[in-house]
């Protein structure tokens, strides 16, 4: 199939414009995380290279305050 004639949907990012990317918000947090406790890629989450960012930032303080582990080794 020729480039041009490729047809895709765009995909909206898991979250909202209005909603807040915060460390507190365990939540959301944890979706960005993979199981052995490594920041999911922007590609793999599917956020804006802005809310990549923000959510980078609160997963680091949310594990500098202790609410996440650095690695998660359960085996």
């Amino acid at each position: 199939m020729d480039k041009s004639k490729r047809s895709f949907r765009r995909r909206l990012p898991p979250i909202g414009s209005r909603d807040q990317i915060d460390h507190k918000n365990m939540s959301s947090i944890s979706q960005f995380i993979s199981e052995r406790g490594k920041i999911l890629s922007g590609r793999v989450s599917r956020l804006t290279p802005k809310q990549q960012r923000l959510m980078t930032i609160a997963i680091k303080r949310a594990r500098i305050l202790s609410s996440l582990p650095f690695l998660n080794n359960d085996n």
